[in-house]
């Protein structure tokens, strides 16, 4: 995959890691908005390419009156319009064959969800529409397993896809990174590490995912300094109240001073 393909894309010479980042889900303008201009001002500050990520829509929920979202259409309308206003590339993650055409006339990037990577008929909707492609790894999956969901979008005639982990399960209710991983899947393809999924704890008898943002730094810290190409991280002004995924996401506040460690790790690393 060649980031420089991705519209809008900036700062790709600047020999950092990219960022995919946002909230969990869209859920409304105001909040959408709010979120993308305060990574925006940060990664242009720190010179880090940034992707604007949110959900459209939550297809996998622990329990049926968990949210899903506010509308299709209206999510990626504020998506497009988060892009049409700060300039930036954007990437929703899809769930059905159906999503992928329609996604991808509002975004940038469609991602598929860790749980559905090894469905066939959704990874080539997505490659087939041309967009570059995230395929999230399966909490089930080794990382070599990998190679086969990238030869799907590659053997669908798309170059333009990448991977991203996002931990693997640990028992039941927990989860784990092996780094042992991103140097295995960086053979197939640009490799991203999902610092905020990986600290998840699902399985909670409450019907409600946990998290451990506590330790997000220590993640993100281990996935740089093995050269993981991106980062992927979901942040909000109000974890607490989020509608989804609040257990582990970062607070927006804390964004500047995490990336900026970050950075100064990337550029050690850059000289070894």
């Amino acid at each position: 995959m060649d980031i420089t393909l991705i519209p809008n894309i900036k700062h790709t010479n600047s020999n950092n890691f990219f960022l995919l980042a946002g909230p969990c889900s869209i859920e409304g303008e105001d909040m959408a908005m709010r979120i993308a201009e305060k990574v925006l001002q940060v990664t242009d500050k720190l010179e880090i390419p940034f992707i604007f990520k949110g959900s459209f829509k939550k297809a996998n929920r622990s329990r049926v009156d968990s949210f899903t979202g506010i509308g299709d259409e209206k999510a990626l309308k504020i998506l497009r319009k988060v892009s049409e206003t700060f300039n930036v590339p954007t990437i929703t993650d899809i769930h059905e064959a159906s999503d992928a055409e329609r996604a991808a006339q509002y975004v940038d990037v469609l991602q598929i969800p860790a749980f559905l990577v090894r469905q066939t008929d959704l990874v080539v909707a997505a490659a087939k529409t041309g967009k570059v492609v995230n395929l999230k790894k399966g909490q089930f999956m080794s990382p070599s397993a990998m190679k086969h969901a990238v030869q799907k979008v590659i053997d669908s005639g798309n170059s333009q896809v990448m991977i991203t982990d996002r931990g693997t399960m640990f028992g039941y209710q927990d989860m784990i990174v092996d780094f042992r991983g991103i140097p295995e899947m960086r053979k197939f393809a640009p490799t991203v590490l999902d610092i905020t999924h990986s600290l998840q704890q699902p399985n909670q008898d409450s019907g409600v995912t946990g998290g451990r943002p506590d330790m997000i730094e220590t993640i993100a810290r281990a996935g740089v300094v093995n050269n993981v190409d991106g980062l992927f991280l979901e942040t909000h002004f109000d974890p607490t109240n989020a509608k989804s995924d609040g257990a582990n996401m970062l607070h927006l506040d804390h964004l500047e001073s995490l990336l900026s460690n970050l950075v100064a790790i990337r550029k050690t690393v850059n000289k070894l």
